[in-house]
C-alpha cells in the first residue's frame, strides 16, 4: 500500500532560526525553509523535515546517521568547525570520540543546537 510513496522522517528542533545555520552552514546541507518549517535535502533526494515544538525536549538516540567515506577525515573537519563529539559510557571511543568495534561501523556522535542526537559513521 505504501510501498511506492516518497516517506520521510522528521524531528523537533525548538526553533528553526536555533538550528538553520547549523544544517546549512556547519554539516553543508542543503535546507529549504517552508510554512515555518525546515527540509534537510539529503543525497540521492531524501529530505528530512524539522520542526520547531515549543516544549522541544531533545531525542535520547540517534535520529540521522550520515554515512561518510572516512569517519576520521568527517570528525576532523566537522571538529575544526566546532563540533563536539559525544561520549558514551560502555563505548571504547578513541580520543576523537570515534568507536571501532568489530563487525560495526566506525561512528561518532554529536548532538545539532537543539541537542538531537546525530552520527557520522563509516560502514565496516
Amino acid at each position: 500500500m505504501l510501498g511506492d510513496s516518497p516517506a520521510f522522517s522528521g524531528y523537533s528542533v525548538g526553533s528553526i532560526e536555533s538550528v538553520k545555520g547549523f544544517y546549512s552552514d556547519t554539516l553543508g546541507l542543503r535546507v529549504a525553509e517552508e510554512n515555518g518549517m525546515l527540509f534537510l535535502e539529503l543525497a540521492g533526494g531524501n529530505r528530512v523535515l524539522l520542526y520547531p515544538k515549543d516544549n522541544h525536549e531533545p531525542a535520547t538516540f540517534t535520529v540521522l546517521n550520515f554515512p561518510v567515506p572516512d569517519v576520521d577525515r568527517a570528525v576532523a573537519d566537522l571538529g575544526a568547525k566546532g563540533v563536539t563529539f559525544e561520549r558514551y559510557e560502555g563505548f571504547a571511543q578513541d580520543d576523537h570520540g570515534i568507536v571501532r568495534e568489530e563487525g560495526g561501523p566506525a561512528i561518532a556522535w554529536f548532538k545539532d543546537p537543539a541537542g538531537n542526537v546525530l552520527s557520522v559513521l563509516q560502514e565496516a
